[in-house]
């Protein structure tokens, strides 16, 4: 008996008619499948909408520390009485204020404070004042008694720092019963939480 000699399947034959077999597979499933017809149009990559930038108070903002600057001159009445009043509001706002209409719901004394430490404690006052929805705080500077010139040190830069802060709507020099000279009362915008 003459024996056939068979060729061995190479692994080209071997993916090829694998291949072939799946082409083959394809094709006989596709058989009843028909194209879409043309609509016309041209599909448009959707365009993503620009990130919106994080909004921070204007507080926040400015130099490491706080941003009220010492460099911003107020204009304060002649003697004592002294006062501020934000563009905008009502007159009627002020006289209120002086009069003692809200009342005091919490207070700073900066009694022995350096100008720098002074304005530090009256930011984080006024910050946490603010996120606990307070409306009127009290300030206490002090008359200036224990000065060399026996003039308030702080005052004049208290009131300066309070008129750049867009949250403080109003101040004024305390009542006599609530510190007179010696403290201004200040009214904070309410504000709403997020």
């Amino acid at each position: 008996m003459r024996r056939r000699d068979k060729k061995p399947a190479t692994d080209d034959t071997a993916v090829s008619k694998t291949g072939e077999d799946a082409t083959a597979l394809f094709r006989d499933a596709m058989r009843d499948v028909a194209p879409l017809p043309a609509s016309g149009k041209i599909p448009q990559p959707r365009k993503q909408p620009l990130p919106i930038p994080r909004q921070v108070p204007h507080e926040e903002q400015a130099a490491p520390g706080d941003s009220l600057s010492d460099h911003i001159p107020l204009e304060m009445e002649a003697g004592d009485a002294w006062s501020f009043l934000r563009p905008g509001v009502s007159r009627l706002t002020l006289r209120r204020l002086r009069r003692g209409h809200w009342g005091i719901q919490a207070q700073l004394d900066l009694h022995g404070f350096t100008r720098e430490e002074a304005r530090a404690e009256l930011v984080a006052f006024l910050n946490t004042s603010k996120m606990r929805g307070f409306r009127c705080v009290r300030v206490i500077h002090g008359k200036g008694l224990g000065s060399k010139s026996h003039e308030p040190v702080l005052k004049a830069r208290i009131g300066s720092w309070l008129s750049q802060r867009d949250d403080v709507l109003a101040f004024c020099q305390a009542r006599p019963e609530d510190g007179g000279g010696g403290a201004v009362l200040v009214l904070l915008k309410i504000s709403t939480p997020l």
